[in-house]
């Protein structure tokens, strides 16, 4: 990048959704680098908006940050972005000329079984990519901008980096990916069959306290785990496999993998060294009928979970009226306060003001 040479300022503003992994990415290495590549659909009505004002001046010695959360200050997420900025300053040459003005929120609440992390890392992503992009007259190529603000975001957060693209997304290098990579993430909705482009994700909150081992804290305990390196092979195994499944349309097929990446997850960190249970009895309980009025209604949903109780229920967009009355009756019931959030595959970002 070239040198600050002149006073600029701007304002820009995305919104960014959530994702949820098909294919759970549990393991790192070097920097936010993947041990496994991953496969994920953006969401469309969970995302988090990050209004941005910079001010770029030459004459300016000391990075500068102001953060809002949702209209409040937030001492911790400010911390954590001055962080994220200090961490990676090679990535950003002009970081002691710059003052930056964040104000974010998301479109649902805290601790409700979405990942928080990747909308709003993603959403710094998409403004700084802009931010560089007037500073420094733009991209040589198209593709480049969102490569960079895929490199960005997963620097912040390794989840975030898939949701710089709408639909099906793949984070980490895999033979069977054209172009994937372990520094940011590919779309690949090429050759996806209809029935996956639209796919409907209903959140269903069992408990929206905070989980007991952090995403970050739960990626180190793989380092030694005695059973990393098959469930390594197994995430390989399934990329390779989900690509032609997807590719057909097979949603039962799909449905298996799904289920198996969400309890092989929760299984590493059953016998983790120390341990954890992050599931409680209602997310069983959710499960056992899941599978239940599948069997006997030969219904097409599954389910998976990410690092915590909240089960996510996924099911093609022709049975989705049918799914909600049956989410009423039969699932609600053990969600806490009632609380859940229907979503489905969206575009993925959206810009609200900038370039």
């Amino acid at each position: 990048m070239k040198q600050i040479t002149e006073h600029k300022t701007g304002h820009i503003e995305w919104q960014s959704p959530s994702n949820i992994a098909i294919v759970k990415y549990w393991g790192k290495h070097g920097n936010q680098l993947p041990a496994n590549p991953s496969l994920s659909f953006t969401l469309s009505t969970s995302y988090s908006q990050t209004s941005m004002e910079f001010d770029v001046n030459p004459d300016r010695k000391k990075f500068d940050l102001d953060f809002e959360f949702e209209g409040k200050p937030s001492p911790k997420f400010a911390e954590r972005i001055q962080k994220y900025f200090e961490r990676n300053a090679a990535d950003f040459p002009y970081l002691n000329n710059l003052k930056l003005y964040l104000k974010s929120r998301n479109s649902f609440p805290h601790s409700a079984g979405i990942a928080s992390s990747a909308s709003a890392m993603s959403a710094l992503a998409m403004c700084i990519a802009s931010m560089e992009s007037r500073l420094f007259g733009g991209f040589p190529e198209k593709s480049m901008f969102r490569m960079r603000a895929s490199h960005l975001a997963r620097l912040a957060s390794g989840s975030a980096a898939r949701s710089v693209y709408g639909g099906l997304v793949a984070w980490g290098e895999s033979e069977f990916i054209a172009n994937s990579s372990d520094y940011y993430a590919v779309p690949v909705n090429e050759n996806l069959h209809d029935t996956f482009k639209s796919f409907h994700d209903t959140i269903l909150i069992v408990d929206a306290g905070e989980k007991a081992v952090s995403s970050s804290a739960g990626h180190s305990l793989m380092t030694k785990h005695p059973y990393s390196e098959m469930r390594y092979f197994t995430a390989r195994q399934h990329m390779e496999m989900l690509k032609e499944i997807m590719e057909q349309g097979d949603v039962e097929e799909f449905g298996k993998i799904l289920e198996n990446e969400a309890l092989t997850l929760h299984g590493l960190m059953m016998n983790s060294d120390p341990s954890f249970i992050l599931m409680k009895p209602n997310t069983l309980k959710i499960i056992e009928i899941v599978r239940e009025v599948r069997e006997s209604q030969k219904f097409p949903w599954y389910f998976t979970l990410d690092a915590g109780p909240n089960v996510h229920l996924m099911y093609p967009h022709e049975v989705a009226d049918e799914a909600r009355k049956l989410i009423t009756e039969l699932l609600v019931p053990y969600t806490q306060g009632g609380q859940v959030l229907y979503d489905q595959v969206g575009a993925g970002p959206r810009k609200i003001q900038g370039e």
